[in-house]
């Protein structure tokens, strides 16, 4: 095993236990081995084809593996000890907010009032899910100003996709149909797409070269047909938009909103509240801030927030409460009608409201400043080593570059691939678009100053080898079961279906 002499680290050793060979579960299996065994049936067996046409009948799964339970139970064991979550290590991936997430909130979720609780009960019946729904409302608009908050998107880009649609119908509503959005390139990669979906033109606008969006440039590109400015803020490369009052109060001048994705809300919880600053409607990612397992696909959940002009058109149903009861309202003309089927995905709305009950005003406001005192512990020890895109102090991300590795032709995409030999997941990589060869690290409020340490020192360790021993990083990495990958390969020629003859 190679140690670094500097910082004492080495990248992790093969251990056979962890590459044990597992083969595919179709290899597994093998004619007449069947995972259960069930009773035998005690009523008479009835013959399908009576009651279920021949089209829709089949007496076997072509091609399914027959396999023995502890087979099965080994295989998925195995694969799971082979994969990389936030529960088995740092998972620094910028812009996406991959923080450990309380597992009281995760029981909270499940209990069975809640779990087993059918969307068509009757109000009477749902009071205690009607009253945490009403409550959820009431936080997020607290934490961002707003006047309103709908639960029922599924996501942070559903919500985009909301509050656009909410924005079109309110311009449909006054007469003044517009039909452009402007949208700086430090926005997510979802704000340009979901504006084209809900009809409008994207206007694009290039920040400044301290990575932040200016009023002139704003007030260049605003006119009469613009509907709304949609930015990020804090923006994707971890920085705030400062100039936001100006840029909002030029936007409004001109008869338009501002829109402001809040899926890094996670910097500024009880430290700036949007609607104050002049945002008019604004998404939360609850995926992301507050305290839902983030990955896999999901689910998820995106809130949206609106100033009061806005509010009559939020999704219906709404929520309302009258004395101590709590119902949904449909009688809502102006409403631009469903998001999603029944109120939103209600599993995540419990994590948020388990979590934020747990937390407080104090205990979010602290979790921002963590957040933000993570990323800039991070950002200022790694200075020097790895270029750093704009040097000035960050929000929860900062973001580098290789422009100080590419001198020994080592890449991006090389220091993250090397980065998995000594343990940890890389951060996010080639994005922001706008930072060529960008390496984003969030650290999130969620990581121990001592967990950092060993990742800066990780860090170091690989910028030292890039001038060394830059062949280490492009082979890398040279500790897993399957090393370096050809990427480009694999998207264009995808293997998507196992083939029994070739074994592919």
């Amino acid at each position: 095993m190679t140690i670094n002499r500097t910082t004492g680290l080495s990248p992790l050793k093969a251990r056979g236990d962890m590459l044990m060979d597992e083969p595919l579960i179709f290899e597994r299996s093998s004619e007449g081995r069947p995972g259960v065994l069930p009773a035998a049936p005690d009523v008479p067996a009835v013959d399908a084809r009576k009651f279920i046409p021949e089209k829709m009948l089949r007496d076997a799964i072509g091609g399914f593996p027959q396999v023995s339970e502890i087979d099965v139970v080994r295989h998925y064991t195995r694969l799971s000890q082979w994969n990389f979550g936030v529960d088995t290590g740092f998972y620094p991936l910028g812009s996406c907010t991959m923080k450990y997430n309380p597992k009281i909130n995760e029981a909270a979720a499940r209990l069975s009032g809640f779990s087993m609780l059918h969307p068509y009960a009757p109000e009477e019946t749902a009071q205690g899910a009607l009253q945490l729904m009403y409550e959820l409302q009431e936080y997020l608009a607290d934490i961002s100003g707003m006047d309103a908050v709908t639960l029922q998107p599924s996501a942070g880009a559903h919500g985009e996709l909301c509050g656009l649609l909410m924005i079109a119908a309110y311009f449909k509503g006054i007469g003044a149909m517009r039909h452009k959005i402007i949208i700086p390139d430090t926005a997510h990669g979802t704000n340009p797409a979901s504006a084209h979906l809900a009809g409008f033109k994207v206007v694009p606008v290039k920040s400044e070269a301290n990575g932040v969006l200016s009023a002139a440039a704003v007030e260049a590109a605003m006119d009469d047909d613009t509907a709304a400015l949609m930015l990020t803020n804090p923006n994707t490369i971890g920085l705030f938009e400062r100039n936001i009052k100006k840029i909002a109060a030029i936007v409004h001048k001109k008869g338009g909103l501002v829109y402001c994705d809040g899926a890094n809300m996670n910097a500024l919880m009880g430290l700036v509240k949007l609607g104050e600053i002049g945002v008019d409607v604004v998404q939360f990612n609850l995926h992301k801030t507050f305290s839902t397992p983030h990955g896999g696909g999901g689910p998820g959940s995106g809130p949206v927030g609106v100033k009061k002009s806005l509010e009559p058109l939020l999704p219906v149903p709404r929520i309302k409460k009258s004395g101590k009861k709590y119902s949904f309202a449909y009688d809502r003309p102006d409403s631009i009608g469903r998001m999603k089927a029944f109120y939103g995905n209600f599993s995540i709305m419990v994590r948020a409201y388990a979590y934020m009950r747990r937390m407080g005003k104090d205990g979010l406001k602290r979790a921002s400043e963590i957040a933000i005192l993570n990323a800039n512990y991070i950002r200022e020890r790694l200075k020097g080593h790895y270029q750093l895109a704009y040097d000035t102090p960050c929000m929860h991300e900062s973001v580098f570059s290789d422009k100080l590795q590419q001198s020994n032709g080592v890449t991006t995409l090389d220091v993250a691939k090397r980065l998995i030999d000594y343990g940890y997941h890389p951060p996010t990589i080639y994005f922001p678009l706008v930072v060529h060869g960008s390496i984003m690290i969030e650290p999130t409020e969620t990581e121990t100053k001592e967990t950092l340490d060993r990742f800066i020192d990780a860090m170091k360790a690989i910028a030292q080898e890039a001038k060394t021993s830059p062949e280490l990083l492009k082979n890398a990495p040279a500790s897993t079961r399957v090393g370096r990958v050809d990427e480009t390969r694999a998207a264009r020629e995808p293997i998507l279906r196992w083939k029994p003859k070739t074994g592919i």
